[in-house]
């Protein structure tokens, strides 16, 4: 996916990854290989974790990632959903980031 999709300073490559409990989303600038932000799950602060599913919390992380993203001056961003099907969690965190205010 890479090969396609390039991320520079001035619009990152949002990169998304799942593993079978959690999801991770990066802000990377390809152009210098850094990372520029990154958000997860394990991050987010609940009381009852049992209580939210894990597309609830996808969705949050979108939004974390957005509200972050914005304050670092970032308003558009290439997606890169890594391979993975757009549906479940992965659509979410995409809802979540454009709910928050990023363009893709």
């Amino acid at each position: 996916m890479r090969a396609k999709i390039k991320g520079t300073s001035r619009i990152p490559r949002l990169y998304v990854f799942r593993s079978n409990k959690h999801i991770y989303a990066q802000l990377i600038d390809d152009e210098k290989g850094k990372t520029l932000l990154s958000v997860s799950d394990r991050e987010i602060k609940r009381k009852a974790k049992s209580e939210k599913r894990k597309t609830a919390s996808a969705h949050e992380v979108g939004q974390i990632l957005a509200k972050k993203a914005l304050e670092k001056k970032f308003e558009k961003i290439v997606f890169d959903r890594g391979g993975y099907k757009y549906h479940g969690r992965i659509k979410a965190l995409a809802d979540g980031a454009r709910e928050g205010g990023l363009k893709f």
